[in-house]
């Protein structure tokens, strides 16, 4: 039997989870924005395909509900940008030194070479972000070398903005996040499970989007867990053992 005394971690355990990306997004409704990203990352070694009067693949904005995924394009985003050895600026209304020496960055790196800058809530900036993104989504516009991939909870006519910045956000690409149904997120966890080398009973994922939290980021967490659990255990991840690990960390159905 399991002792109360495992680590309550285990829960929250996302350490070994792969990192976003646009192949493991599952795009069901999502399909035309997933190949317009992927059409953008082509063009960010591709500078001279565009120019600066366009920014057609270059200026995104996506939105939609908790859960559905937003989030998570933004981070795949700005991982292939790791991968692709291409500047990058993540800016967060959350985190106040994202902010400092970004317009400076931005600007420096326009002439040079490609440069991406994602932001996520930004229905949730505060006035001086807001003025902030004001002035860098401009030099974004002026730049062929600069992509910005912006996202929030609603279309930009309704967000809490002020207006000149919200008429700003609504030049680029506009798309809404289509959130997966029960069926889809199944479909994605069996993915996940698969890419980690996991069996999971039949009953598991069916039992955990009717138990657990229904959005995919703590879903994906509590499939790293069992897959620590399981092997601390060394038993099999079936339903007992969910109910378990469940338990012991206090996140009881």
């Amino acid at each position: 039997m399991a002792s109360s005394a495992l680590p309550r971690q285990f829960a929250l355990d996302i350490n070994q989870a792969p990192k976003p990306s646009l192949h493991n997004f599952l795009p069901n409704g999502n399909e035309a924005l997933v190949d317009a990203l992927s059409q953008s990352i082509a063009r960010w070694n591709s500078p001279s395909k565009t120019t600066s009067h366009s920014i057609e693949g270059r200026w995104f904005y996506w939105w939609g509900t908790d859960g559905a995924g937003c989030s998570h394009l933004l981070s795949a985003m700005a991982n292939q940008a790791e991968q692709h050895q291409v500047g990058s600026i993540r800016l967060s209304p959350n985190e106040p030194s994202s902010w400092v020496d970004a317009e400076h960055k931005l600007s420096a790196a326009v002439s040079s070479a490609p440069i991406i800058m994602t932001l996520d809530d930004v229905d949730r900036l505060d006035p001086h972000q807001q003025a902030s993104l004001f002035r860098l989504l401009n030099v974004v516009h002026a730049s062929p070398y600069s992509f910005v991939y912006l996202s929030g909870h609603a279309p930009p006519a309704q967000l809490a903005l002020r207006e000149d910045l919200r008429t700003r956000i609504g030049w680029g690409l506009i798309f809404e996040v289509h959130p997966l149904s029960d069926s889809e997120k199944i479909e994605a966890l069996s993915r996940a499970a698969k890419e980690r080398g996991l069996v999971l009973s039949n009953d598991v994922l069916p039992w955990l989007i009717h138990h657990f939290y229904r959005d995919m980021p703590s879903l994906m967490a509590l499939l790293d867990a069992l897959d620590a659990y399981s092997l601390e255990t060394k038993r099999a991840i079936t339903l007992p053992l969910v109910r378990e690990l469940l338990q012991i960390s206090g996140h009881t159905p």
